[in-house]
């Protein structure tokens, strides 16, 4: 399954977090909400300039800002990629 980076996930597509590539006060922020890898999420929408995007984890939503979104690493699933709701 290939590896991107959150920030580049699409409306609806599901993945789980294999990398968080960032450390300090935002790398610590981005682990205390859970995102931890192998936490499964599933992007559920984008604000008109795509900045923030919503996240489904662990049963809640989340939003995270883009510049926060490029330090996580996800691995997609396949059959859901690219889908449109």
């Amino acid at each position: 399954m290939p590896r991107i980076m959150m920030r580049q996930m699409k409306r609806g597509q599901t993945g789980v977090i294999t990398a968080v590539k960032v450390g300090g006060e935002l790398g610590r922020r981005v682990r205390d909400m859970g995102l931890v890898p192998g936490t499964q999420i599933t992007v559920q929408g984008r604000a008109p300039l795509y900045d923030p995007v919503a996240l489904r984890v662990m049963d809640g939503t989340l939003t995270l800002r883009n510049n926060e979104a490029d330090h996580i690493e996800v691995e997609v699933s396949e059959a859901r990629e690219g889908r449109q709701s």
